[in-house]
């Protein structure tokens, strides 16, 4: 067995989207090749309505799959396939944009005003690039939860882990995307597919995930953290990007850790990206969005 070493550790940067949607981005506009296949990940978590109920509005996809993940209030959606309805607390939505969509994510708080949720894109290759749009809609009562013996628990929505598998199928990457909590003081070690590209992204607690054993290569910029003394310990809004294995380890702290964790088999393709659109040449983005002005995006 092979422990995953830490490649890079990212800290959050806040980021308007939509309609004024104050948000933190823990990756996505950038280099893509260092999270193939997975392009974008979105931490919508916010107490003051004012700053999320602005919202998405109509806006287009096309090439790219999203996946929302809510904890707590919902998230209200439609699209240009006469699709309406809302995600809650624990739910999961899967859309495949495939040739094309159009839609809408309105985020609503709960009865304390809070928003908190997170949104992934994954990359589709070029086969299914034009492929027919669709959506998997998972109740948090359809999601698995394992429960170790010492606490520790993984709720899986997509994948198959600790021989159970989530409820979402179909997708081309292969991803396994993870939902889990070490309790405090506890070690543990999770499996890997060695093919994936995997991160973790913390979201509650902290805890100390398992190094390199020589320096990484940490942007200063974007976490502050010196080169020279690269820690391992990663806290609230912290994504941790890992080199390859085949597991990866975490010592949860005083407080315990809680964290997406998510590996995917890296497409390996060119991308081409503007927006909410994702293809693989300059010549198809034009087309699209030539497609968006004349109106004949939708197929």
């Amino acid at each position: 067995m092979s422990i995953r070493p830490i490649r890079r550790l990212i800290e959050a940067r806040p980021t308007l989207e939509g309609a004024g949607v104050h948000l933190r981005r823990a990756f996505g506009f950038g280099q893509t090749s260092d999270f193939d296949p997975f392009l974008l990940l979105d931490d919508f978590r916010n107490d003051i309505p004012e700053d999320y109920l602005a919202g998405f509005p109509w806006h287009p996809h096309r090439g790219i799959e999203t996946i929302t993940y809510v904890l707590a209030g919902t998230v209200e959606h439609g699209d240009s396939m006469g699709n309406r309805g809302a995600i809650g607390a624990g739910d999961v939505q899967w859309m495949t944009a495939g040739r094309g969509i159009i839609h809408q994510e309105m985020p609503k708080g709960d009865a304390a005003g809070r928003m908190h949720g997170f949104q992934l894109w994954a990359n589709l290759p070029s086969s299914l690039k034009m492929t027919a749009p669709r959506y998997q809609e998972i109740k948090a009562s359809e999601i698995p939860e394992v429960v170790d013996d010492d606490g520790t628990r993984v709720r899986l929505v997509c994948g198959q882990f600790w021989g159970k598998r989530g409820p979402v199928t179909g997708i081309a990457a292969d991803p396994v995307y993870l939902d889990v909590t070490v309790p405090a003081g506890k070690k543990k070690t999770l499996p890997v597919a060695v093919t994936s590209q995997a991160f973790a992204y913390v979201f509650a607690g902290s805890g100390k995930f398992c190094n390199a054993s020589g320096p990484l290569a940490v942007p200063t910029e974007s976490v502050g953290w010196s080169d020279t003394t690269p820690p391992t310990q990663a806290e609230n809004r912290v994504l941790v990007l890992f080199d390859s294995g085949d597991e990866v380890s975490v010592q949860a702290g005083e407080e315990g850790i809680r964290f997406l964790l998510v590996s995917g088999r890296p497409l390996k393709e060119p991308v081409a990206w503007y927006g909410p659109i994702v293809m693989n040449t300059q010549e198809q983005l034009q087309q699209a969005y030539q497609e968006l002005r004349a109106g004949t995006f939708l197929k």
